[in-house]
């Protein structure tokens, strides 16, 4: 079996991590096929949002310790640009014009927990669990994790994680913004992929622009935010999808988009 599965159905693409004897700790096959799939998958009309999880009972548990050692006599230049470019996943997330949800379903941990959050949404199952970690192997993070989590957790929880290397539990995790949901564990395909299809349904190019927008707002000023919202929302006003919204706003029936 590949270490990476796609499914597409009912406008929803699903990338399951498939190393579930290993909690699904990285490997070079997901790299570069995560890689490959989030650039192909942000350009195909027939997807409208995109799931990401893990097999077994963990989310992802991060780097494969055991074969960290084999990494560490490299020298630096090599190991550095081989991190940037484990480093381009999140990028391309973050970029990506499809919404991701997360569907934690058990230990995110190291860049498992940089994946969940570089994704734009995340719902956990109760028996799901969190840590940064890399403190305790003696290394300091990446995936974008230091800038993600800061983000959605605030300075001084990000630095305690980080810190500390604790491993929280689906609930703290809810509690302090790192999730969206927390459904017990047999829910959690359901109301995940629920969630996916409703977003999928949305007008493409309007959800687009719009995570867009929110993604400028974690960096930009104000002013910024407005000129950019003028641009997008001008572009989004000339779409078939919209004239297709008000039309059937004014006919009291059900909009259908088309992702045009």
């Amino acid at each position: 079996m590949p270490d990476l599965i796609e499914t597409v159905e009912d406008g929803v693409a699903t990338l399951t991590l498939n190393r579930p004897e290993s909690l699904n700790a990285l490997s070079e096959d997901i790299r570069l096929g995560l890689l490959e799939a989030i650039q192909r998958l942000g350009a195909d009309d027939r997807v409208g949002c995109i799931v990401l999880t893990g097999a077994g009972r963990g989310f992802c548990a991060g780097g494969d310790v055991k074969t960290m050692a084999d990494r560490s006599g490299r020298v630096f230049e090599e190991r550095a640009e081989g991190i940037r470019q484990s480093n381009r996943i999140p990028a391309l997330m973050h970029a990506s014009p499809k919404v991701i949800i997360g569907m934690i379903n058990g230990v995110a941990v190291g860049a498992g927990l940089s994946m969940a959050a570089a994704c734009d949404l995340r719902i956990a199952s109760a028996s799901a669990r969190f840590g940064a970690g890399f403190i305790k192997i003696g290394l300091s993070g990446d995936w974008g994790g230091t800038w993600t989590l800061t983000r959605l957790v605030g300075t001084a929880k990000a630095r305690e994680l980080f810190f500390t290397g604790d491993i929280i539990g689906a609930e703290e995790a809810l509690k302090i913004g790192l999730v969206n949901r927390v459904v017990e564990d047999a829910e959690l395909a359901d109301v995940t992929m629920a969630m996916a299809r409703r977003i999928a349904a949305m007008p493409l190019v309007a959800l687009g622009y719009t995570k867009r927008n929110l993604a400028a707002a974690e960096t930009g000023d104000f002013a910024a935010s407005l000129e950019l919202e003028a641009v997008h929302q001008a572009r989004c006003s000339q779409t078939e999808d919209h004239r297709e919204a008000v039309a059937a706003f004014k006919e009291k029936r059900r909009p259908v988009f088309r992702g045009r």
